[in-house]
């Protein structure tokens, strides 16, 4: 049975970063995956669409052939997917939604309770396996600091303490009907209990594990055989070798001393790059030479077997 990723987000929040850096990273692994682009005005990819909407329709043809704008013509595009639904249907069974927001929205009150309230309004509208996830978290640090560790945002709980923050950020939001209007958006998304993130750095493999392992196990792929790996619920269950980042971790690491660890992984790739020329150490590379390759060998380990042989060409 095939598992699929649904990409949503507003634009700018990293959606075509994100394929292009999962489907590298599901390669590396050894597990096979195919991109479905839904999106008429996404011109050009850097990543293999083995389904493409473009094929049927692009953003260009609708705006010039029906006379529409970009909002319109994008409308126009999904129905007209929506009448050739038996051409996608076909490759889209195991689906979850994979919510992604620029963690820049953390920056202001009035941003992060937006996120919130979208957030819980695609939970709800779509139905399905879902996962809201803030990238481009290696940004943070220059945005200068926030009222609260990470913690407090990817858990979204105790949101009240938000408030007084938020009637800082703009006088208007004293007003009494913003406050009792803010206070029933923060209300609503504390009664539902729904709403929490995931966090993202794209480039770096630990948040990418992270954050797939977390999709694993909200589209149930972590839960049975796929791929021919035959993994069953109780193999999974002591399948726990391999630990993920939590907030306090993603906190540390690129928040709180982001410039330290930086410098300290700029160290080890210059170690690496002398030991690969053979500056370093033995021919092969010495005692810690294959430090990273272990790395990801064990990131192999605890992911299902997909089965798939990955031979690279010369």
């Amino acid at each position: 049975m095939p598992f699929a990723q649904l990409i949503i987000g507003p634009p700018g929040s990293g959606k075509s970063t994100y394929c292009s850096g999962m489907h590298q990273f599901l390669s590396a692994i050894g597990r096979k995956s195919s991109i479905v682009n839904l999106d008429p005005a996404n011109e050009r990819t850097n990543y293999p669409c083995a389904i493409d909407i473009r094929s049927l329709i692009t953003l260009d043809e609708i705006m010039q052939d029906e006379e529409l704008g970009p909002n319109g013509g994008v409308l126009w595009a999904l129905e007209e997917l929506e009448s050739q639904w038996e051409w996608l249907e076909g490759g889209l069974k195991g689906l979850g939604a994979l919510h992604l927001t620029d963690s820049y929205c953390l920056t202001l009150p009035s941003l992060y309770i937006s996120t919130l309230l979208l957030s819980l309004r695609s939970m709800l509208q779509l139905d399905l396996p879902h996962l809201n996830v803030l990238t481009k978290i290696d940004n943070l640090s220059s945005y200068g600091p926030l009222p609260f560790d990470l913690e407090f945002y990817t858990e979204a709980q105790d949101l009240s303490d938000i408030l007084p923050h938020l009637l800082d950020e703009n006088p208007v939001m004293r007003h009494p009907k913003f406050e009792g209007l803010n206070t029933t958006v923060i209300e609503l998304v504390e009664d539902f209990g729904l709403v929490g993130f995931e966090t993202l750095v794209v480039e770096d493999k630990k948040s990418m594990m992270t954050l797939l392992q977390a999709i694993d196990r909200a589209g149930g792929y972590a839960f049975g055989g796929a791929e021919g790996a035959n993994d069953t619920i109780w193999q999974v269950s002591v399948r726990e070798g391999m630990k993920g980042l939590n907030a306090r971790d993603v906190q540390e690491r690129w928040i709180d001393r982001k410039e330290e660890f930086d410098e300290m992984e700029r160290k080890e790739l210059e170690e690496e790059a002398a030991r690969a020329s053979g500056a370093v150490g033995a021919v092969d590379g010495g005692e810690g030479g294959e430090e990273e390759d272990e790395e990801m060998e064990a990131m192999r380990r605890e992911m299902p077997d997909s089965g798939v042989k990955i031979v690279r060409k010369q």
